[in-house]
């Protein structure tokens, strides 16, 4: 199969718009060539495990693409990984891009029963893990049925089956078709508002689009150690963290740590400048002033991912003199979609749109709103300017059409947000999309967690809520109601979903109603429960 006859309809997506793009630029295996052409000595890739140059690292990323050729693995052919921040998770994701397969994120954090869901889903045919994800694959007989190769590749394990197989792979480049840069490059599974996650696919241009940007407006330069504390995992961590360093020429950081003494350790071991975090990794480091000798490198912090309380606020403006800027994001643009211009954001706004990108106001009809007014948040192209016509949103949701057919319309990504634009054109976010929860910066959708409660058959129905909390932003909350003479403890309850959820989805709080409100459609009135949370 090559990309010109690979078939999108078939796999619920849609073709991309193919605006020019340079030769050397195109694809992440041209970046990544640049790099060790240009600057072979420079320092590119750092982990707990590994320090590699840019030419150090194109060598091993050859070694590792053949390791996948001979393993049987083609063009398009789905591969994945879950294993924790180091050289391992970038090395396979950077080969996986230069052989033309597909990425799939697998966050570690997620459950068995998750895990297995995203592996069928997208249809995994390697993936790499440590030895306990491993065993417990191997030893469910039903398991996912197309996942034909398990490689262990615990970080520095010189006897893992990864690292033997790099060791016995050729290092000369991979013999392989040209790379298509709009063809399908990796799957983002986001938490499905159904109960079930589902895979947004990116192309390696529109992966490769938001660090180019961060480049050309000197954001990210070759002086840049940038440490990366979330979980390489998700995919957009990748975009924003190794492929935008890769076009920088700078230094890519893999932080195992995200507790204060280690997360301090890494950034004074290797001058961290710049990260991204949520709130709550700002806040368990700020509120520590023993450790902030030795940070004075990390002078470029950025937060997202949730609202910040007051307290981190203060903190954060005390150490670092300016005030927090909240940016807009989502999976699916993929990463950023806001940013602040200046360090005085507008009060309430999160920016506005990044400089190759529109953000579009519409209402019921489709029409363009006035400043002010609520409407659908939709994102699309730069119409005019340097980078105009240089974003293409995301190729839809594999293998669903009708939800791919929601989210694109003549170029335009639907993020289901509502908001509102001021005549300047900052941002407000007016209400969260499918009623997501941001728990510590991590997106939990309520659908997830009910379809779980209600597995027990003692339970009648289920509505989850998050309820505001100083550290977190958010705490998830479940209101539970049981069947006429039935009945269930919060022990069983939260055993059940510890066994089905990842540990951040699990409800910090049980509450038991008599009936739940519902209006005349029958459906239970969340606001009227948000109402006993304030």
């Amino acid at each position: 199969m090559t990309a010109q006859t690979f078939d999108y309809a078939a796999h619920g997506l849609t073709p991309s718009r193919r605006p020019e793009i340079p030769g050397d630029r195109a694809t992440v295996g041209a970046v990544l060539g640049w790099g060790a052409r240009t600057s072979p000595d420079r320092l590119a890739l750092v982990g707990r495990n590994g320090r590699y140059t840019y030419g150090q690292l194109s060598a091993v990323v050859d070694r590792a693409a053949n390791a996948m050729l001979g393993a049987g693995i083609k063009r398009f052919d789905r591969i994945s990984g879950s294993l924790p921040n180091d050289v391992e998770i970038v090395i396979a994701f950077l080969a996986t891009m230069r052989i033309g397969a597909i990425w799939v994120g697998l966050p570690r954090i997620l459950s068995l029963p998750e895990k297995l869901f995203i592996l069928e889903d997208a249809g995994v045919s390697l993936l790499l893990c440590d030895k306990a994800l491993k065993a417990q694959l191997e030893a469910r007989a039903e398991g996912a049925p197309g996942l034909t190769h398990i490689w262990d590749a615990e970080p520095g394990d010189p006897d893992s089956e990864w690292s033997r197989r790099l060791h016995a792979a050729s290092a000369r480049p991979p013999q392989v078709e040209p790379i298509d840069p709009f063809a399908p490059a990796a799957i983002a599974y986001t938490s499905g508002t159904t109960g079930f996650p589902k895979g947004a696919v990116h192309s390696q241009h529109n992966m490769l689009v938001p660090g180019a940007v961060l480049v050309a407006i000197g954001d990210f330069g070759p002086q840049d150690n940038t440490g990366v504390v979330l979980p390489l995992t998700i995919p957009n961590l990748i975009i924003v963290g190794p492929l935008a360093l890769l076009q920088a020429g700078g230094a890519t950081i893999c932080i195992d740590r995200i507790d204060p003494e280690g997360l301090a350790e890494w950034i004074r071991r290797e001058g961290i400048i710049h990260m991204t975090a949520v709130p709550t990794v700002y806040h368990d480091l700020l509120s520590r002033p023993e450790l902030q000798e030795g940070l004075d490198s990390f002078i470029r912090p950025e937060c997202g991912g949730a609202e910040m309380s007051e307290e981190l606020r203060r903190l954060f403006h005390t150490r670092f003199g300016r005030e927090v800027q909240i940016a807009y994001g989502l999976t699916e643009a993929p990463t950023r979609v806001t940013w602040h211009q200046d360090d005085k954001p507008v009060a309430g706004a999160c920016g506005q749109a990044c400089p190759h990108l529109t953000i579009h106001v519409l209402g019921e009809k489709g029409e363009a709103l006035a400043p002010g007014e609520i409407g659908e948040i939709w994102v699309g192209p730069r119409e005019e300017g340097p980078f105009a016509g240089v974003y293409t949103p995301f190729l839809g949701y594999w293998m669903r059409p009708e939800a791919t057919h929601e989210a694109l319309r003549d170029g335009l990504l639907n993020t289901g947000d509502l908001g509102c634009l001021d005549a300047a054109g900052n941002l407000f976010i007016k209400g969260r999309r499918k009623e997501l929860i941001l728990r510590g910066g991590a997106n939990v959708y309520p659908a997830e967690i009910e379809r779980v409660l209600c597995l027990d058959k003692r339970v009648k129905a289920a509505a989850v809520l998050g309820a505001p909390d100083a550290r977190l932003g958010e705490r998830v909350v479940a209101f539970v109601q049981f069947e006429e003479g039935q009945g269930a403890s919060f022990e069983d309850l939260r055993a059940l979903c510890e066994a089905n959820l990842a540990r951040y989805k699990v409800p910090s709080e049980f509450r038991a109603v008599e009936e739940f409100p519902r209006n005349a459609m029958n459906k239970i009135v969340k606001p009227k429960l948000a109402a006993l949370l304030v």
